[in-house]
């Protein structure tokens, strides 16, 4: 991720200035807000299967007073809680845990490993840090109730599973999330950044995060023996073709001013050297802002696969088969400028003006942007919150060394600063919805 950078000196300014915010006293929360993510870090469930993180979530929402539902949509968990007449403020939070192997060096690093659902063993981790979203997540609940007589309204804590395979955000609206709990009027998350030093936050309004596809292309062809290439339709060669072919799509159909991503991320065919296949498989990942632009390259994708195996002679009977896993879909995020704008007023009323940065959109998706592309058309915004060590990110700017990203084995976010920062960036967020 890009961001519009400021000066060393004050990018590492304190990250705990206050200025017209709530006045929130974190000292003697955060004992037990650092133990519960060094718990959560420890013990981090794969996509599918977050239910003992989803029942430490439900067990701090209920003794907080909540209205608590487990199990929606999944291991997903809906907290209500119904503070006098005001509009209803979704706070969203992602349970679970990547199949990587944690490789931080951390005293606390996690040692789980579990089987996965091909049989293999693997190791899991917070590599995109979760344990974060949800500690700031628990704390924010906290503050809130704390401070409940600075907002009134209806505080809806969701904490959806299965982000990391694009499948949470559409379970639970699937399950009713807006029509059996309640319908938001404001929806808000927070997402760890790991190119963003700890102590302060980033943001920017409009799309910030990419629609996310993926499609399998299936090229079929006539197999035969190597030495005799003319009795065959070569699948390699199409799919060799294809792979080429696709790249036009970005740079010549699409308007450059649109950002697009094609890419071939995995290429499979044949079985020895001198047999010709009879089909290759192809994987592709699709990234895009706008929904036409998506919709275009689905199109221009099943258009030239035909047209490059017509052009080798397959009849349409025997046309590649493109297969767009519409499950696995998610939007961009586009956060709403007007609410955005109240968010980062917030935040920087909180942490100070110089604490709040302002960001580029990723080509990386989220299904959070889900939640505002319903019928109801919800108003939403993501934030970042930094999680880099401040001495880290400093030499990091001095050296040029590039910094382990998101989905890293060695990210280990600087969870100190991150969650307490976490916590006052929302909080503060959340009652300026509330009062607006």
């Amino acid at each position: 991720m890009k961001l519009t950078y400021l000066s060393a000196a004050l990018l590492l300014a304190s990250p705990f200035v206050q200025a017209n915010g709530l006045d929130l006293n974190l000292s003697k929360a955060m004992p037990a807000i650092e133990k519960f993510y060094l718990d959560l870090h420890q013990s981090p469930e794969l996509s599918y299967h977050e239910q003992k993180t989803g029942n430490k979530i439900a067990d701090k929402l209920t003794q907080l007073g909540f209205k608590v539902t487990s199990n929606v949509g999944g291991f997903g968990v809906v907290g209500i809680y119904k503070n006098g007449n005001g509009p209803t403020v979704m706070i969203r939070t992602d349970t679970d845990g990547l199949p990587i192997i944690e490789q931080t060096g951390k005293s606390y690093a996690s040692k789980v490993k579990v089987i996965d659902e091909h049989g293999a063993k693997v190791g899991v981790m917070h590599g995109c840090g979760h344990d974060i979203h949800m500690s700031s997540f628990i704390g924010t609940a906290e503050q809130l109730i704390v401070h409940k007589d600075q907002w009134k309204g209806t505080l809806m804590m969701v904490a959806q599973p299965a982000e990391e395979v694009g499948g949470g955000a559409k379970a639970m609206l699937s399950e009713g999330l807006f029509s059996k709990y309640a319908k938001p009027d404001h929806i808000i998350a927070l997402h760890v950044s790991a190119s963003v030093p700890a102590g302060k936050v980033s943001m920017k309004n409009e799309y910030t995060m990419a629609s996310v596809d993926s499609v399998d292309i299936t090229i079929k062809g006539k197999g035969g023996h190597g030495a005799y290439p003319h009795t065959t339709i070569d699948p390699v060669v199409i799919a060799a073709r294809t792979v080429l072919a696709l790249q036009t799509i970005t740079s010549r159909e699409l308007s450059p001013l649109e950002p697009s991503v094609i890419t071939v991320g995995s290429i499979h065919g044949g079985s020895k050297h001198n047999v010709i296949s009879d089909e290759v498989k192809l994987q592709l990942t699709l990234r895009s802002y706008n929904p036409n632009v998506r919709s275009a390259q689905i199109a221009a994708i099943k258009r030239i696969t035909a047209g490059i195996a017509q052009s080798a002679g397959l009849d349409e009977s025997n046309y590649p088969v493109v297969y767009v896993h519409e499950d696995e879909s998610i939007p961009s995020t586009y956060n709403n400028p007007a609410q955005t704008d109240i968010v980062r007023n917030s935040i920087a009323s909180a942490i100070g003006d110089t604490n709040v940065l302002e960001t580029q959109a990723v080509m990386a998706g989220e299904d959070f942007g889900l939640y505002g592309r319903t019928d109801e058309n919800i108003p939403i915004t993501l934030f970042w919150l930094g999680g880099v060590n401040q001495a880290q990110y400093a030499d990091s700017i001095k050296t040029g060394e590039v910094l382990p990203s998101l989905h890293s084995s060695k990210f280990a976010p600087d969870y100190k600063i991150a969650i307490p920062t976490g916590i006052k960036a929302m909080s503060n967020a959340a009652v300026a919805l509330f009062n607006k």
